[in-house]
């Protein structure tokens, strides 16, 4: 009996660890099985040079993420939510392109899982958005979210969370509000301001303190660039930002924000 059930687990293991993908569209929402991924019309193997998470040439099954994203317009905003919290704001134009950078929903096959991200963690399965030549889109390490759950169509950050806005006198171009930007796509996916954001990953980065008043000197941004080199524990996630991510110029920026926001804390 015992033999019996053993070998229907491995006849029937693909259908037992298959997952599914909620995407959220408003009137073209979908859930899409592991199974039907991998047999789309668009799926096809792609080779992705010096992957952001597994730090080494990587091939995988994957599905233009635009052929998936029906009805969705290059002004639209999207968040993709990992099974950990991890909450990726993303702008739908790039994820649309097909030059370029482009966007790719790659499919875990459980029968030929990923291996771990590292010792004693997992893959990035079942699905993880990454991108083919991202250089040309100035993508950075956080709009490559792995273990995706769902992929949801929101309103701008902005409108959803008025807590997080620099000081509304200020011009559309003033370096706060390019700060304000960067952050979003760089911190927003881990980190609340203001309890403001929907990520649950980090920590806030201005109730009780911003950390512009507890970093002294230039120590922040060395923290953001190389995170172990300041602190190092175990569990640590942050990733480095390096220069080639974050230009001095923007990481100047950001600061800047920061610096902004600690002068406009709102208790959540």
């Amino acid at each position: 009996m015992k033999a019996f059930i053993l070998f229907g687990a491995l006849l029937f293991g693909t259908s037992l660890h298959a997952a599914e993908l909620k995407l959220e569209l408003g009137a073209n929402s979908r859930t899409w099985q592991t199974e039907e991924l991998l047999k789309h019309p668009q799926v096809q193997t792609i080779t992705i040079n010096d992957d952001v998470s597994y730090k080494r040439d990587m091939r995988y099954q994957a599905v233009p993420l635009a052929a998936l994203l029906t009805g969705i317009k290059p002004d639209d905003h999207l968040q993709a939510v990992a099974l950990d919290g991890f909450a990726a704001e993303l702008a739908a134009g790039p994820l649309l392109n097909a030059k370029g950078a482009q966007a790719w929903l790659a499919i875990e096959d459980p029968a030929k899982p990923w291996p771990p991200l590292s010792e004693g963690k997992p893959g990035a399965g079942p699905f993880y958005l990454v991108w083919t030549d991202p250089k040309a889109g100035n993508i950075s390490p956080e709009q490559w979210p792995f273990e995706v759950a769902s992929i949801k169509r929101l309103a701008p950050v902005a409108e959803r969370f008025p807590a997080l806005l620099p000081d509304p006198a200020l011009k559309a171009d003033d370096p706060v509000n390019k700060g304000f930007a960067l952050f979003q796509k760089n911190c927003l996916a881990c980190h609340r301001l203001n309890g403001a954001g929907d990520a649950q990953f980090g920590p806030d980065l201005n109730i009780p303190y911003n950390p512009t008043e507890y970093f002294g000197a230039d120590f922040l941004k060395r923290y953001i660039r190389d995170p172990q080199s300041l602190r190092q524990w175990p569990q640590a996630k942050m990733p480095a930002f390096s220069e080639q991510v974050l230009p001095a110029g923007d990481l100047d920026l950001l600061v800047g924000y920061l610096k902004h926001m600690a002068g406009r804390k709102v208790k959540p």
